[in-house]
């Protein structure tokens, strides 16, 4: 047995008993520091007094090697410190290694977004000459016009929509209001669904809400994501397709056609710009495939 495991167990049972930690939790840290202390053992490390700062970091750099994720080796740093703090408060060492050792930013995933072909295929999907289809047309088009999250688009209300001016209200998280641009396109298409298609679903019934079903209520969330899937398949689209794609589709075509990133920030109704800078990311990833693809000498 390593002699630096007497410690570790003093640690694992600190945590359960006098932190109150999940048995799923003192597992994970135990996983964790079973690991960092077979690599202290071989850099020849065998007293807790002998580890320094270069040892922690190579150990985390170790953990990069092995294709650890950043929120991975984050919480191995983190039952790292946690050790080294109680060892240094027990005063079973002179110092803490672990103090001012930066934690490793988990990244941000990038969304998938749909390509502007594929964004064709799928308006081109619902059979306008039902009253159903229209709709659906209608709804494709604003999510796509306006980036619209799918709550915002289902709870938009008849007077929420200016034909005229070609803007939106959106009511978004907090309700929070914002004002949205709507192409033309999509204008035309709920034009087109206001002058029939709604009123052949109502059937004689009233409401307040903008897209309704043959039932009279509001089309909800749940209903439009099936409507989307069952209209990506016929597109020929084979993977998932979600509303928050299209919002995702919507924001990376602005920012790729050399939109502002502020304008988009409001658009989309980010409280912070860093939100809606994924988006740049994702339009540089797409550049630089682009780049290794086809250039000569990428």
């Amino acid at each position: 047995m390593s002699p630096l495991e007497p410690a570790l167990d003093l640690f694992l049972a600190h945590v359960r008993v006098e932190k109150g930690l999940a048995e799923n939790s003192v597992e994970a840290y135990g996983r964790d520091l079973r690991r960092y202390v077979e690599h202290l053992g071989k850099m020849g490390i065998t007293a807790w007094e002998k580890v320094s700062r270069t040892e922690i970091q190579a150990h985390l750099a170790e953990l990069v090697r092995t294709g650890l994720s950043p929120r991975s080796q984050a919480r191995a740093l983190s039952a790292i410190r946690s050790l080294h703090r109680l060892l240094y408060a027990e005063k079973l060492t002179p110092a803490d290694p672990s103090d001012e050792i930066d934690a490793p930013r988990p990244g941000r995933r990038l969304p998938s977004l749909l390509s502007q072909d594929e964004v064709t295929a799928l308006l081109a999907g619902p059979d306008v000459r039902r009253a159903a289809g229209l709709r659906d047309r209608a709804m494709l088009e604003i999510l796509y016009a306006t980036g619209l999250r799918v709550s915002e688009l289902v709870g938009l209300q008849l007077n929420d929509v200016n034909l005229e001016t070609r803007v939106l209200l959106a009511r978004g998280k907090g309700s929070k209001e914002r004002l949205v641009p709507v192409g033309a396109p999509a204008a035309e298409a709920v034009k087109a669904y206001l002058a029939v298609a709604r009123e052949r679903l109502l059937k004689g019934r009233r409401s307040k809400d903008l897209f309704v079903t043959p039932r009279g209520a509001r089309l909800t969330r749940q209903g439009f994501a099936k409507l989307l899937d069952r209209y990506a398949r016929q597109a020929g689209i084979r993977r998932k397709i979600s509303p928050h794609k299209l919002r995702h589709s919507f924001a990376t075509h602005l920012l790729a056609g050399g939109a502002d990133l502020r304008a988009v920030q409001e658009m989309l109704g980010h409280a912070d710009v860093s939100t809606t800078q994924i988006y740049t990311h994702v339009d540089r990833t797409h550049a630089r495939r682009l780049h290794e693809r086809f250039h000569p000498r990428a």
